[in-house]
Formats: structure tokens, C-alpha cells, sequence
């Protein structure tokens, strides 16, 4: 008796599965890396959001003149003053408050020795130091204002 098996023919079928599912899997990942690259640069391409720079507030104030501390002789301080401040509700608020505010500008200058406003660095002092003080509430419950610079635009010593 003579017995004969069959050829086995499962590994190549198993072989031709795995090959089959190792290249679907490959198209897989490469169709998926090629879809994120895609929304990857649309989103770099998207129009950037541009700023637009917000136009700056300018509130001249009336030149006046100050009589400085007195150092051994009468010296006295003619100045304009020009306030920039970052919006409306600021621009409002000193336009109010005027008064005080001059009266505050006074106080600030009047309290300086002439020798003290003689080189840039001492005037940008005097700018910062008036800016201080301008930044004080005007009420106890009003917000303090917000300016963000004194600029002199006259400044004469005599």
C-alpha cells in the first residue's frame, strides 16, 4: 500500500497573505504621511493675520511756564507739553480731568532746581517722573490713566 500525500501548497498561500498585508499596510502609512504633509502645508500657506497698527493719540497740552526752586537766583521754566495716550477712553479721561492735570504738571516742574533739567538724561527724568504722575488716579474709584509718553516739544531754561 502505497500512500501518497498531497503537496503542501499552505506555506506558499500563507507566504503570498503576508506579503499582500505588508504591502497594503506600506500603502496605508505612505497615504497617511502624504495627507498630513498635504493639510501640513495648507496650513503654513493660510494668510498670516496681519496686524494693523493702532493709530497713536496725541493731546497738547498749553505751553506754560514754572517758576524753578530757587538757587541763588530767579529761574524759570518755559515747556510744552504733549501727552500720548494709547486710546479713547484715555484721551477722554485727560481731557476731563484737565485742570488737574495741568495743575499736577505744575506741581511736578515747579519742584525742580534749574541745574537738575540741563542735559537730556535729567529732561527724560522729568518726562518719567511727570508721567508718574500723571498715571494717578484722579478719583478713588476711577482707573488711573494710561499715557504712554511725555514728550516736550518746547523746553526753554532761562
Amino acid at each position: 500500500m502505497a500512500t501518497s500525500t498531497p503537496p503542501a501548497k499552505t506555506p506558499n498561500k500563507s507566504r503570498k497573505l503576508i506579503i499582500l498585508v505588508i504591502v497594503l499596510v506600506t500603502l496605508v502609512v505612505l497615504a497617511a504621511a502624504g495627507a498630513a504633509f498635504y493639510l501640513a502645508s495648507q496650513r503654513k500657506e493660510a494668510a498670516p493675520v496681519a496686524v494693523v497698527p493702532v493709530d497713536p493719540i496725541f493731546i497738547a497740552l498749553e505751553p506754560m511756564t514754572v517758576n524753578l526752586q530757587p538757587n541763588g537766583r530767579s529761574r524759570f521754566l518755559h515747556v510744552a507739553v504733549t501727552l500720548k495716550v494709547p486710546d479713547v477712553k484715555s484721551q477722554a479721561l485727560v481731557t476731563q480731568y484737565l485742570p488737574e492735570v495741568r495743575s499736577r504738571l505744575l506741581s511736578a516742574l515747579s519742584n525742580r532746581a534749574a541745574e537738575s533739567l540741563v542735559t537730556p538724561e535729567e529732561r527724560a527724568q522729568l518726562a518719567a517722573d511727570i508721567m508718574t504722575t500723571l498715571n494717578q488716579p484722579f478719583v478713588a474709584n476711577l482707573p488711573s490713566l494710561k499715557i504712554s509718553s511725555v514728550m516736550f516739544t518746547t523746553f526753554m531754561l532761562q
